[in-house]
């Protein structure tokens, strides 16, 4: 693996990070005790997190073999977070080997385990960018130096796009997603999943609170919101659904006897 990056900043561990929340979520040990207390925070007022940690999880493996097994050989995954196996380029390169995989996320940390951590095949590649989500330019810049954009790329924002505001002179989550598809060449892929409010309101708004009070912006949307982000693309079936029912296999139906998980999920192609 290669990395490309800035120089590296310090990890900051006076205030959480989202990519460490959801590590100590899915039982991983790379998060600082910032990262804990809000974890359990927010368990505590929302039962919903552990499970949807997983379902997410699952999502991603589901969603990166369809689109690998429709021919997509080049991918893109923003706010990778911390390596947790099996990863995004496990899969895709499960599937063919020389699949091309970059990774980008802003947490120091995560660098620092990614480049330890996340070996691709020899037949395929696997690369980390260290970088903001809302640097389009520099993010696809560097990507590029291992991506073909003239090609079709599978572009991952998995459980990402929540921590943006939609404010024009904000964060304008719309207009970065629109940006990033417009660099996308035709036949590529966009793979999303998105907290909710419509399917457990009083918990997701509690764990909202929780997240804005410790200086990390938390944006719930409903269906309608969510579906924005796919304006212009074809949706794969079965469209717009709660992340467990997106083309469920055998673990993710088992899984969703422990109850809701307020997370909408789906797969487009760029016509």
């Amino acid at each position: 693996m290669t990395g490309s990056e800035a120089a590296p900043a310090r990890v900051d561990t006076s205030r959480p990070h989202p990519a460490r929340v959801y590590d100590w979520w899915l039982g991983g040990k790379d998060n600082y005790p910032v990262d804990e207390e809000l974890a359990r925070k927010i368990l505590a007022v929302d039962d919903t997190v552990l499970r949807g940690a997983r379902a997410n999880r699952r999502f991603m493996h589901r969603a990166v073999r369809t689109v690998a097994e429709a021919g997509i050989r080049q991918f893109l995954d923003i706010g990778t977070g911390i390596p947790t196996e099996p990863n995004l380029h496990q899969v895709a390169q499960g599937v063919a080997a020389e699949s091309k995989v970059v990774y980008a996320d802003n947490d120091p940390i995560v660098l620092r385990h990614a480049e330890a951590l996340l070996h691709g095949t020899a037949e395929g590649s696997t690369d980390y960018v260290h970088a903001d989500v809302r640097d389009v330019d520099m993010l696809l810049g560097r990507a590029g130096e291992s991506l073909d954009f003239g090609r079709p790329v599978a572009l991952s924002l998995v459980a990402l796009t929540h921590y943006l505001g939609a404010d024009a002179d904000g964060d304008d989550v719309y207009g970065l997603l629109g940006k990033y598809v417009a660099a996308l060449a035709p036949g590529s892929y966009l793979i999303l999943s998105q907290v909710t409010p419509d399917l457990s309101p009083a918990a997701i708004e509690k764990a909202a609170n929780h997240f804005r009070h410790s200086g990390t912006p938390f944006f719930p949307r409903s269906l309608p919101e969510f579906s924005r982000f796919f304006d212009g693309l074809d949706l794969l079936g079965p469209g717009i659904i709660p992340v467990y029912g997106w083309r469920p296999e055998a673990a993710d139906v088992a899984a969703q006897a422990e109850g809701i998980v307020p997370v909408y999920a789906g797969v487009a192609r760029k016509p």
